[in-house]
C-alpha cells in the first residue's frame, strides 16, 4: 500500500474482490428467497408438460385429414384441462380440447377455434390445413425430470420465484446476507434525534449509508456519532469490527484529529489502501480483519455514497454470491461539454433524458442524453438525489464536449452488470 501512489478505481476494486469471499450458506423458506441468491443447482421433479397438450382451445386432428381442407370432421370427444383422454381418433374423426389439455392418441395437431365451423350434429368444419405438431405443447417442453432448471448463483427474482414454485422446493439454499454495522465520526456531527444546533452538520451520511444497504436487500445496525477521542472512537470501532462490514465515515483524512486510521491498525485491522485516484471520493480506505472487511468512507455525504457505488456495493454483492457484482453502463450523449482536472477518475451526477423514439440496442447512436445535475460539490446532496447516474470521466481525459457520448453508471437500483464497464 503506497499512500504516495494511490490506486486507480479498478485497481482498488479489484483489490477489494480478491480479498472478499461469499457468506456461509442458509436455508430460507420461499416465501423469504425474493432477492437472496442460490447457493446450489436446482433441479426439476417433474416433465412439464407431462404429455403432449394443446396450446389453444380448438380441436385435436389427425393433420392428414386436413390436406383437402376445408373439410367436415366428426367430434368424438370433450378433453378440457385435467382430463385423460377416453378415445383414440381414427381418420375423419377429432376432438373437442381445451388449452392445457392432453391431446388424444392418433391426433398429431390442435387447429384453433377460430378456424373451424360448427356444423349439425356433433361435426364441425375445419377451414385450413396445418402441419403436424401445431398448436401443440410436447411433453417436458418447459422442463424434463432431473433436468438443472436453475444454477447455483442465479439471483433470485419474480420469475425464478415461479420455477422454484413449479420444482415444489419450499425451503431454498442461499447464500447469507452480511451483518452489517455503520458508524459517524466527529465532533462537528449533530444526530437525529439531537436539538438543531446551526453550527453543527446533520449527520446525513449514516442514512444515506443505511439507505444504500438497504437497496441491497440488508439491514445495517447504526451504531451512532463517535466524537473526535481516541478512546471513544475504540470503543465503537470494537463494536463495529464484530460485524461481517463496518462502514466508517469520516476521520479518514490526514488531520490531527483524524484518528480512524490510527485506531482501526491498533485494532488489528489490515489496511490495504487509503487513497484512490478519484473525484468525489479520493480519501477512501480498504482494510480486512478474519472475519470481516471495513472501509473507511469520506466524510462529505456525496464523497461517501459515491464511495459506496463503486467499493462497498461490489464487495457485499460478492459475498451474497452474486455474479454480477457492478452497476448497469450505458452510454449517454453529453447535453453540454465537461470540463475537469486530469489526474483522477471523475463521477459526475448526472440526468438521463430519452433522445428520440430509437432503441439503444438497436442503433449505433445513444438513446440517452446526459446534463448535470448541477452543483457537483461533494457536500452538494442535491445534486446526488437527483441524480439517475454517474458520468464516468476517465482520469486522462480532460475535456469532454458536448454531444460526445460518454459512459453512465446508472443507479436505478435494479440493473447490475458482470464488469465495471467503463475506461480510465
Amino acid at each position: 500500500m503506497s499512500e504516495a501512489n494511490p490506486l486507480s478505481v479498478k485497481s482498488a476494486q479489484a483489490l477489494v474482490l480478491a480479498r472478499v469471499a461469499r457468506l456461509a450458506v442458509e436455508t430460507v423458506a420461499l416465501e423469504a428467497a425474493l432477492g437472496r441468491v442460490l447457493a446450489a443447482d436446482v433441479g426439476a421433479n417433474r416433465n412439464l408438460p407431462p404429455c403432449d397438450v394443446s396450446a389453444m382451445d380448438g380441436f385435436a386432428v389427425r393433420s392428414a385429414d386436413l390436406a383437402p381442407a376445408p373439410v367436415a370432421l366428426t367430434i368424438v370427444e370433450d378433453i378440457r384441462a385435467g382430463d385423460k383422454p377416453l378415445k383414440t381418433l381414427a381418420a375423419g374423426q377429432c376432438a373437442r380440447i381445451m388449452t392445457g389439455a392432453p391431446v388424444p392418441a392418433g391426433a398429431d395437431a390442435v387447429i384453433r377455434v377460430e378456424d373451424t365451423r360448427p356444423l349439425a350434429g356433433e361435426r364441425v368444419e375445419i377451414g385450413r390445413a396445418v402441419s403436424a405438431g401445431n398448436d401443440i405443447r410436447p411433453l417436458g417442453e418447459s422442463m424434463r425430470s432431473g433436468q438443472v432448471v436453475l444454477t447455483a448463483g442465479t439471483e433470485i427474482t419474480p420469475g425464478v420465484v415461479a420455477v422454484l414454485a413449479t420444482v415444489k422446493c419450499a425451503q431454498v439454499p442461499v447464500y447469507r446476507r452480511p451483518r452489517m454495522a455503520i458508524l459517524a465520526t466527529g465532533d462537528e456531527l449533530e444526530g437525529l434525534d439531537e436539538p438543531l444546533d446551526p453550527d453543527k452538520i446533520p449527520n446525513s451520511n449514516s442514512y444515506a449509508l443505511m439507505a444504500q444497504a438497504q437497496a441491497l436487500g440488508i439491514e445495517p445496525v447504526l451504531l451512532g456519532i463517535a466524537r473526535d477521542n481516541a478512546d471513544e472512537l475504540a470503543d465503537y470501532l470494537r463494536r463495529g469490527l464484530s460485524y461481517d462490514v463496518l462502514l466508517v465515515s469520516g476521520g479518514s483524512s490526514v488531520g490531527v484529529h483524524d484518528h480512524v486510521r490510527p485506531t482501526l491498525e491498533a485494532l488489528g485491522v489490515s489496511m490495504h489502501f487509503w487513497r484512490v485516484e478519484m473525484r468525489p471520493g479520493h480519501p477512501v480506505a480498504f482494510g480486512t480483519t478474519p472475519t470481516g472487511i471495513v472501509f473507511a468512507l469520506p466524510g462529505n455525504p456525496v464523497s461517501s455514497m459515491v464511495c459506496f457505488e463503486q467499493f462497498v456495493l461490489p464487495a457485499v454483492r460478492q459475498m451474497m454470491g452474486n455474479r454480477r457484482l457492478f452497476r448497469r453502463t450505458l452510454a449517454a450523449r453529453l447535453a453540454h461539454p465537461v470540463r475537469i482536472r486530469p489526474g483522477r477518475t471523475e463521477f459526475i451526477r448526472v440526468v438521463l433524458a430519452r433522445e428520440g423514439t430509437k432503441d439503444d440496442a438497436a442503433t449505433e447512436t445513444p438513446a440517452y442524453r446526459a446534463a448535470s445535475t448541477g452543483n457537483q460539490s461533494s457536500g452538494a446532496l442535491l445534486s446526488m438525489a437527483q441524480a439517475d447516474g454517474l458520468l464516468v470521466v476517465p482520469a486522462a481525459c480532460g475535456e469532454m464536449a458536448a454531444g460526445y457520448a460518454a459512459t453512465v453508471l446508472l443507479l436505478d437500483g435494479s440493473a447490475f452488470q458482470e464488469q465495471p464497464g467503463f475506461a480510465e
